[in-house]
């Protein structure tokens, strides 16, 4: 079941504890480990679980490994993002490795993405996108709470509704990234 709940001050610190501990398991193979997701834009609703990036330079590593032996939990069914119309589609672009967080610790997905490629630079801007503009923030809050109403015991429908719904969004934080010469790297 879907539930979308207000802003929980809580979800910055929370993602630093996540973060501190992905570190320390993936030493120099996670490039960097970022908040992504509606948890990372301050004021705006969402899932109460924690969304974590890890960039790395390549998927092919032991990282299901080391990960799986901290508890983190590999599913290896979650393969690829979702590609937003008009976006290259090939799918090596859209790769990824996902876990949840150990059942003992904090709700989290974690989503490990190649550097440069456009499914990790996609969260980012979508998140920086979002903080500097609220009042997207608030409709995209209510496309939300209104799918989780209707759809939220339906998690396809939920998504086949919201991606291309953001699809919009990424079209409208590109026109942005380009007004404004933002880069993933200057995140």
């Amino acid at each position: 079941m879907i539930i979308i709940e207000d802003y929980k001050p809580a979800w910055p610190s929370d993602f630093r504890v996540i973060k501190d501990d992905l570190a320390r398991i993936l030493g120099r193979k996670a490039l960097r480990i970022d908040h992504i997701g509606s948890t990372a834009v301050p004021h705006l609703a969402a899932k109460d679980v924690i969304d974590v990036q890890v960039t790395v330079a390549s998927l092919l590593s032991d990282i299901p490994e080391l990960i799986s032996a901290a508890h983190y939990r590999w599913k290896p069914h979650i393969t690829h993002d979702h590609i937003p119309a008009g976006m290259p589609a090939d799918s090596q672009l859209w790769t990824k490795l996902f876990f949840n967080a150990p059942p003992d610790q904090r709700s989290a997905n974690i989503h490990f993405r190649i550097r440069g490629n456009p499914n990790q630079q996609y969260p980012l801007l979508f998140r920086d996108y979002l903080r500097v503009h609220p009042r997207s923030a608030q409709s995209v809050a209510l496309i939300k709470r209104q799918l989780a109403k209707h759809h939220g015991d339906d998690v396809e429908t939920y998504y086949d509704i919201k991606d291309p719904v953001y699809d919009l969004i990424w079209d409208a934080a590109n026109d942005w990234a380009r007004q404004t010469h933002w880069s993933p790297d200057g995140s």
